[in-house]
């Protein structure tokens, strides 16, 4: 067989019948082109459907901790949280989830109780409890576990202010779990995702300072991208004085319209200027991703062979498979290269950030970025490397 094969695994020099079986299916489908969009959205849907169907995603070499942050609201940070916990823990990943948004949405969506009165990540943060004590498990998901947040987590900014070491009550707390869990000899955790609220307070500063990476959820408006320089000048911030390790591995791009040039221009944006930390999936603005929290699930459990639930599945595993290659960290003593102002999208107004070209020091660093006003330049639509990007 031609090494250059799907079903080839060249890594043993062999023929893996699962993924020759589902080339063989993939290449029987038949051939549409964009003259029927309806048909070209089926077929692309079919081919990710017999693609992804069953996979198991393959585990990182620790346990890895990801804030899902963004400080605008209504950009997908909650619905991308639970939907890629789920899609993870169907791929046979063990994953915890910790609601850290007074709001309660990420409870909601994975089926915890969180009701006034519930063990939550209040009693945690606040009153030093156990986070063992804590974590329910997701009743639609098996290997998928919930930290659920209830209405008394609103008070807890205030309430925060006078304890000892507040930025760093999350992370000993997520640490002590995962000893624990160690020394009970229970399965390492594979991914630990904080789902946070719409602000940069003492919670979300909690999260960064528990975490490792951060994960932006940008919706494909000009609003959602004009938030992104205090984000990332707060991640500098949080990296410079109390979390060294934490760096921007993930951005994802949502509510993605590629019938519009507005979605278009930021998306080509983003790319241009975040190209290591870009996933090539976007997720669609999709009906049943807003029906599924309703029915307290994800879209995943809820209608996992329509467009969203396949565009999460996509993106959970394009996560998962970066996981498996790590690029060498930048040297922290040598000085980021210059950069020069980035430029703006023509009818969009997007702010650009300055970055390192590949194999620089910062390439790979989202943070250490600026978004700067530059010159107007006329901004086309996005590479599609992926059909991932017409939907």
């Amino acid at each position: 067989m031609d090494q250059q094969d799907p079903g080839f695994d060249v890594s043993r020099g062999t023929v893996d019948p699962d993924e020759a079986r589902r080339a063989a299916i993939i290449e029987s489908l038949p051939a549409v082109d964009d003259s029927t969009p309806l048909a070209a959205q089926l077929a692309a849907d079919a081919r990710r459907r017999i693609d992804l169907s069953g996979r198991r995603f393959p585990r990182p070499t620790h346990t890895r901790v990801v804030t899902v942050a963004n400080q605008k609201g209504g950009v997908g940070k909650t619905t991308t949280t639970v939907n890629l916990a789920a899609a993870l823990a169907q791929a046979g990943l063990n994953v915890l989830v910790i609601d850290n948004d007074p709001q309660g949405n990420t409870s909601t969506a994975l089926g915890v109780d969180h009701r006034a009165g519930t063990p939550s990540i209040y009693e945690v943060l606040v009153e030093d409890e156990d986070l063992v004590n804590v974590v329910q498990q997701s009743t639609r998901v098996p290997r998928l576990l919930c930290a659920p947040a209830t209405i008394d987590l609103s008070g807890a900014e205030i309430e925060l202010v006078s304890l000892v070491a507040r930025e760093n009550r999350l992370r000993n707390a997520v640490s002590a779990y995962l000893e624990g869990r160690a020394a009970a000899g229970q399965d390492r955790l594979d991914y630990v995702f904080i789902d946070c609220p719409p602000s940069l307070g003492l919670l979300t500063v909690n999260a960064f300072v528990a975490a490792q990476e951060v994960l932006i959820p940008i919706q494909c408006e000009y609003y959602a991208l004009e938030g992104l320089s205090q984000l990332l000048k707060n991640v500098q911030l949080i990296k410079n004085h109390l979390n060294p390790a934490l760096h921007v591995s993930t951005i994802l791009l949502t509510m993605y319209d590629a019938r519009t040039n507005l979605a278009q221009q930021v998306a080509a944006e983003v790319r241009e200027h975040f190209p290591a930390q870009t996933l090539r999936t976007t997720v669609p603005r999709s009906v049943r991703i807003s029906e599924a929290p309703s029915y307290g699930q994800t879209v995943m459990t809820y209608d996992p062979g329509s467009t969203g639930a396949l565009s999460y599945l996509a993106a959970a595993r394009e996560l998962a498979e970066r996981a498996t290659v790590t690029a060498p960290a930048p040297d922290a003593t040598q000085p980021s290269p210059t950069a020069s102002a980035a430029p703006t999208a023509t009818g969009v107004g997007a702010r650009g950030a300055d970055h390192a070209g590949p194999g620089q020091p910062g390439a790979n660093d989202a943070e250490g970025t600026s978004l700067t006003a530059g010159a107007p330049v006329t901004a086309g639509g996005p590479e599609r490397t992926s059909p991932n990007e017409e939907i």
